[in-house]
């Protein structure tokens, strides 16, 4: 099974759909991440990144309310923030 995050006009994430293998894989056994784009695009329209549920691909599995960053090609926290050019969590803060 392949994911896909629906990107908004903003490039932010609202959707994440599942896509079964025999639709992203090719006669010679393949996968091709552009076959769940346009599988997806005909039947719902809108824009589709494909994202890894273990975090291999595009730095980490999309969430909703995450940005895409197609620069880096990879998704990113809410709160996060760009730090010499790496996107980096928010500093903990200690409990009380």
């Amino acid at each position: 099974m392949a994911h896909y995050a629906e990107l908004d006009t903003d490039n932010r994430v609202i959707r994440v759909l599942v896509v079964a293998n025999d639709v992203i894989t090719t006669p010679d056994g393949t996968e091709n991440e552009m076959l769940g784009k346009v599988f997806l695009t005909d039947l719902l329209g809108g824009t589709w990144v494909q994202t890894s549920y273990n975090g291999r691909t595009r730095g980490r599995y999309a969430g909703l309310g995450y940005a895409y960053d197609a620069v880096r090609d990879e998704f990113v926290p809410p709160g996060w923030s760009l730090i010499d050019g790496v996107w980096t969590a928010p500093p903990v803060e200690p409990l009380p």
